[in-house]
């Protein structure tokens, strides 16, 4: 059993019929490792204030440097990435509206052990979302070689359909091996979790995440994004961090005005209104 990889020529078909079979698939050197090591420069003085992680899931030897909208310009690009949008709306299928779930580098350290098998929508309280219903579409870029030594994501083909109280172990896993510019993508359904690093490297990986739009996002952007960033950002990625309605009547501000209003003045509709889904809007 391994992870199922596709070219960077995949179609958004293709790659969301992949994470229908399987929950997981790699898209081989989507970006350049040139394009990677920029954004690990601008990010590298965030990942070195940031202290490693407080208990055994978040990894005592892991630094997770989160705000990369605000930190990092090279990321906002990885967010706004074209086959990545187009595959978020096939995955979260009738969804009004999606939008940034939450932004993280992960650096992995020498001797941490195996995260534990987790799925990523159990953020939600544990909620019991019916199978089937995907309600995250997620991303980990390689920002170095994912390697089965150094902690690559380890995760279970076809979890993402099984029953929710179904656990698994790592023998049950495949790693995702892949090369620098590489992209994991799956959905918040899978069953996945940190490999154990047992090199002497580091192992670096971006962490970014879509949900619908009616969930409350894991890192909260308004805060993580300060206004003067948000106002110079491109209008779509203004809105997949927050500046737009989630569905009917959800996320308008005060006298039933577009949140966008608050970046662009007199760029919104009034009212309660609809928001088309970004594949129209595509």
């Amino acid at each position: 059993m391994h992870a199922c990889h596709l070219p960077a020529t995949a179609s958004a078909d293709e790659v969301a019929a992949a994470l229908a079979a399987d929950g997981g698939v790699i898209i081989d050197e989507l970006v350049s490792p040139a394009f990677m090591d920029t954004m690990r420069h601008e990010l590298d003085p965030y990942l070195e204030a940031t202290v490693f992680g407080p208990d055994d899931f978040s990894g005592r030897h892991t630094r997770r440097t989160g705000a990369l909208i605000a930190r990092s310009p090279a990321a906002r690009d990885l967010v706004l990435h074209p086959l990545v949008l187009a595959t978020v709306p096939l995955v979260l299928r009738d969804a009004t509206n999606f939008q940034l779930h939450l932004t993280q580098m992960i650096a992995i350290g020498p001797g941490e052990p195996a995260q534990p098998l987790h799925r990523d929508q159990w953020a939600f309280d544990f909620f019991p979302f019916p199978l089937g219903y995907e309600v995250q579409c997620n991303t980990i870029w390689a920002a170095s070689d994912f390697t089965e030594a150094n902690g690559a994501t380890r995760f279970v083909p076809g979890s993402h359909l099984a029953d929710d109280s179904l656990r698994y172990t790592e023998a049950d896993t495949v790693a995702a091996e892949m090369t620098k510019g590489s992209v994991l993508l799956y959905t918040g359904a899978l069953h996945h979790g940190g490999g154990a690093n047992t090199s002497d490297e580091v192992r670096y990986g971006c962490n970014i995440t879509y949900n619908r739009g009616w969930l409350r996002q894991e890192e909260n952007q308004y805060l993580s994004v300060p206004l003067e960033v948000a106002r110079e950002l491109p209008l779509e990625l203004q809105q997949l961090i927050g500046y737009a309605r989630g569905a009917y009547a959800l996320g308008y501000i005060d006298d039933l005005r577009d949140p966008i209003e608050v970046l662009r003045p007199g760029g919104g509709a009034d009212g309660f209104g609809t928001t088309a889904s970004r594949a129209d809007r595509t």
